[in-house]
Order: C-alpha cells, then sequence, then structure tokens
C-alpha cells in the first residue's frame, strides 16, 4: 500500500538470499549547488540509525553476510547484501529500518566523518589515469542544465557546504517507499516473500511524488572534436554517439551489435586493431542505457 515495488526471483540451489534496495534517485536529481549529495548520502545510509547503535556492517557480519555495499549513479542509488536464508529478517528489519528512521539518529559528527571519507574518495579518483577527460566530457557532451552534465562525486564547494538540514531533506524527499524497489533473489518463494515485506515495510511511509525530467537527449549541429592532455604512457581515443531511449527493440539491437563488434578476442574491431594491426592494447563498444536518453561509446 505503501508504494514499494518488490521482486522476487526463486532458486532454492543454494541457502542464501540477495536483499538489494534501488532508490530511483542519483546524481542527475541533484538540484544546483548541492552536487554529490547522492552519493554522500550513500555514505550516510550505512551509519547508525536511532534503533540501531552500530553502524550498518557488524549486525549482518555477526550472520555471516556477504557483498554488503552501495552504489551511486547518475540514476539510481542502490544498498546490497547476500545473507544466510536463516537471517533474511535481520536484513529486511535493517534495510525498513534505515529507509524509515535514518535521520532521526543523524548528528553532525556522522555528517562530517562522511563528508570527510566522500572527499578523500574524490581526491582519489580525480588522480586517476581518465578522469579528468571524462569531466571534460561530461561538459562538452550534455548543454548546460542538463541532469547528466556534472560527475557523479560532485564538486568539492558542494560537498564542503552540505549542511545537516540539507542531507535531512534529502533523505525526506527521495526515500520514501514508493521511490524505491526492493530485490530479493535466491532460497525464497513468493508468498515468503510477501508475508516479509509486508511485516517489515509496512510501516515505512510512502513519500511524496517525485518530479523529475522524463527524457533530454543532446543534439549536435556539428561534429564535435576535445583534445585532453594528461599525464599518461598512452593515447586514447574514444567516440560517443547520442540515442534516444524510445525504442527498446533498436536499443536491444545496438547493444547486441556492440558486443559482437568489439567484446575481446574473436570480434572484428579487437582482432583488427590489436591482433592484427597492433596499433592498440584493447577495443570495445557498448551501449550505454540511462533513464533520460542511451549512447553507443567505442573507445580503443
Amino acid at each position: 500500500p505503501n508504494g514499494l515495488t518488490t521482486l522476487v526471483y526463486t532458486d532454492h540451489t543454494v541457502p542464501t538470499i540477495f536483499v538489494g534496495v534501488w532508490y530511483k534517485v542519483g546524481s542527475k536529481d541533484e538540484p544546483v549547488g548541492k552536487t554529490g549529495f547522492a552519493h554522500l548520502f550513500e555514505h550516510l545510509m550505512f551509519q547508525p540509525t536511532v534503533n540501531r547503535p552500530t553502524e550498518y556492517f557488524p549486525p549482518l557480519e555477526a550472520v555471516g553476510a556477504t557483498g554488503i555495499n552501495g552504489s551511486t549513479t547518475a540514476d539510481y542509488t542502490n544498498y546490497f547484501q547476500t545473507v544466510p536464508a536463516n537471517a533474511l529478517d535481520r536484513a529486511l528489519w535493517m534495510e525498513a529500518d534505515r529507509m524509515g528512521h535514518l535521520t532521526d539518529g543523524m548528528t553532525q559528527a556522522l555528517l562530517d566523518e562522511q563528508r570527510a571519507v566522500v572527499k578523500n574518495e574524490k581526491r582519489q579518483n580525480e588522480l586517476g589515469p581518465g578522469r579528468s577527460a571524462e569531466a571534460q566530457f561530461l561538459k562538452g557532451y550534455y548543454p548546460a542544465g542538463h541532469p547528466y552534465g556534472h560527475t557523479t562525486i560532485g564538486s568539492m564547494e558542494d560537498i564542503d557546504a552540505a549542511t545537516l538540514e540539507d542531507v535531512k531533506a534529502w533523505f525526506d524527499a527521495n526515500y520514501g517507499a514508493s521511490n524505491a524497489v526492493l530485490v530479493l533473489s535466491g532460497d525464497i518463494d513468493v508468498q515468503t516473500a510477501r508475508e516479509k515485506t509486508a511485516f517489515y515495510f509496512g510501516g515505512v511511509r510512502q513519500g511524496e511524488p517525485i518530479s523529475r525530467p522524463d527524457r533530454w537527449t543532446p543534439s549536435f549541429a556539428d561534429i564535435r572534436r576535445d583534445i585532453v592532455y594528461e599525464n599518461l604512457p598512452a593515447a586514447v581515443i574514444s567516440r560517443t554517439w547520442p540515442l534516444n531511449n524510445g525504442s527498446p527493440r533498436d536499443n536491444t539491437m545496438l547493444q547486441l551489435a556492440a558486443k559482437a563488434m568489439a567484446r575481446g578476442r574473436g570480434t572484428p574491431l579487437h582482432d583488427a586493431l590489436v591482433e592484427n594491426l597492433k596499433i592498440a592494447d584493447g577495443v570495445s563498444a557498448d551501449q550505454v542505457l540511462d533513464r533520460l536518453l542511451d549512447k553507443v561509446a567505442i573507445p580503443a
């Protein structure tokens, strides 16, 4: 009734269950001046709540959970773990608890701690190979104001400026049950999943409907080329074409074509450039499926 969507996949081969929650909010949903908020909040979701005095990891590790983590993209933020089947109740309670009550126990000290962690991640990422090229690509590929026009980790200034009230408002606006998808995969049946999900998540607030862009495909009157210099002992050439994501069938065909063209040894582009001509260390092609648009990218 609160709008939570639950997907169940049954596989009794191994007595474990993957538990994941996808929130339909990412860096594309950040307003001006608040870049990096989606990723910062991902870190905060592993902090104590008013009902749980420890960080998120210890109670799950104590029952044998593995793969406890989360990630942030432009389109979504997700959290996941795999637990023994007899520990499912603990995992569901903990996910429901932080979905409903995380900010009740949020403090300035916890925000400052995770802000420092995120800033260090940002420093590490921006020193890595290819990172300045990525920022240049985003700036040139997307028009001004486009939701994908900035990096997911955001700017140092915006991260520094985040207040306790800001992150609580982000939670209130985006972390309602109706903006989430729960995935249960493994040693569980649909009826059990329905009963347990209703028990643990039934009291979580629904949240308000969220207005957001639906489609925005960049257009280019001319071919655009950028050159970015970095301290690297090799050159990387990357070509990208924007695609409208209105035709799932066409995009599926393009996904298959990209994999057939350049997905490892035995595919034409790889064999021509790497094996035969020996002018590249590697080549790949992929179609990136984003919520607002799709794109085909071929780096070599």
